[in-house]
């Protein structure tokens, strides 16, 4: 069996972390008090958002442990399966490089590293074409991953956000580009693609934001409709209303998913981010 495992940055629904021979390696999250735990183990994403809204100072977020990543490459080992790993971006954490460490460790040489060089649902994408290509093309897995280091050249992820603030003090911003983009009244679009966050676009309120987020998605050419998309929201789901009818009646796309930011990417973009996570047209 092709086992396909990642880690909680990817941010599955709980239908796509239910299907066969997924396995899924938590992050964890601290708070200033001490509190917090492993990312959808001990800590679910609203607990997260309640937390986050009344505590001062920022939690911090940490890679998995190499034992975690380590029990499930023993497992498969015993039972002679083959590992996929679709891992957070190695720019955005040291998640890839620990799990690589940890497949040395055990003499483990039946995994596939993919880096997938995007986060939250972006990395929902690899891991759902992932499966495809194995429940339904019957493809081997040197032959997915190759499809998957092709794809994830495509993955793009639109997000509007409330402040730079916490991605400022996480480190996942320069503090000079957090300035240009926290001006006040103004809402920045971030995109993540090529495996780092970039300051894409920003508009006045929300409105102008989503505005902004809008022709960001017409500057990129687009959403290929073969992968379909996922909006994504971190504490209100209804945020995604407008992104859903501007992408059904202005790009005449059906379907689509909705799933949660969890606490890991939460840590970092805060509360009241709304955003699209979808794949460019080739």
């Amino acid at each position: 069996m092709i086992r396909i495992l990642t880690d909680s940055a990817s941010d599955l629904t709980a239908t796509d972390s239910a299907r066969p021979g997924v396995y899924t390696v938590p992050l964890s999250v601290t708070f200033a008090d001490g509190t917090g735990g492993l990312d959808g183990v001990e800590l679910t994403a609203d607990e997260f958002y309640a937390h986050l809204k009344v505590d001062k100072v920022p939690p911090r977020t940490s890679q998995p442990s190499p034992q975690s990543f380590m029990t499930i490459f023993e497992d498969a080992k015993e039972n002679g399966d083959q590992v996929i790993a679709i891992l957070i971006s190695s720019n955005l954490s040291g998640t890839y490089q620990c799990a690589r460490l940890a497949a040395e460790s055990c003499d483990f040489e039946d995994v596939f590293f993919v880096d997938s060089r995007t986060a939250s649902q972006g990395e929902g994408i690899l891991i759902r074409e992932a499966l495809r290509l194995r429940d339904e093309e019957h493809l081997p897995a040197h032959a997915i991953v190759a499809e998957l280091e092709q794809l994830k050249q495509r993955i793009r992820v639109l997000a509007v956000v409330d402040s730079l603030k916490h991605l400022q003090k996480g480190g996942r911003l320069p503090a000079a580009v957090a300035i240009v983009g926290g001006a006040l009244g103004i809402k920045p679009v971030l995109m993540l693609s090529e495996g780092a966050i970039h300051l894409v676009d920003k508009g006045r309120g929300r409105p102008g934001a989503l505005v902004a987020l809008y022709r960001q998605l017409d500057k990129q050419g687009g959403v290929d409709p073969a992968y379909g998309y996922t909006l994504v929201y971190s504490d209100d789901k209804q945020l995604t209303a407008p992104v859903h009818h501007y992408l059904h009646q202005n790009l005449h796309l059906t379907g689509g998913r909705v799933g949660q930011i969890g606490p890991t990417i939460g840590t970092h973009i805060g509360p009241g981010a709304v955003g699209v996570a979808f794949v460019i047209p080739e």
